[in-house]
């Protein structure tokens, strides 16, 4: 995993450390809570949103913790019923 995120890094020209961890703890929760190709998606989505943020390990973290929450309440949504995939 670490020589495939090193070689997009250098593919896109870029030089980030990020929580890989956090953000696949966060793909799996939307891939289980709300659908599986919600994932990448919203991968794909926390770092633009980080990028108009300004970038950095800072704003991804704070993307993916925004995100995470909104599908802990998502999930608890779907077990209500009140929440519309």
């Amino acid at each position: 995993m670490k020589e495939w995120i090193a070689a997009v890094e250098a593919e896109l020209g870029i030089d980030l450390e990020v929580d890989v961890t956090g953000l696949l703890d966060l793909t799996k929760v939307v891939a289980h809570g709300v659908a599986r190709p919600a994932a990448p998606l919203t991968a794909f989505l926390v770092g633009y949103a980080a990028a108009q943020a300004g970038g950095g390990p800072a704003a991804v973290t704070e993307a993916s913790r925004k995100v995470a929450a909104l599908a802990e309440r998502w999930t608890a949504g779907q077990a209500d019923g009140s929440a519309d995939a």
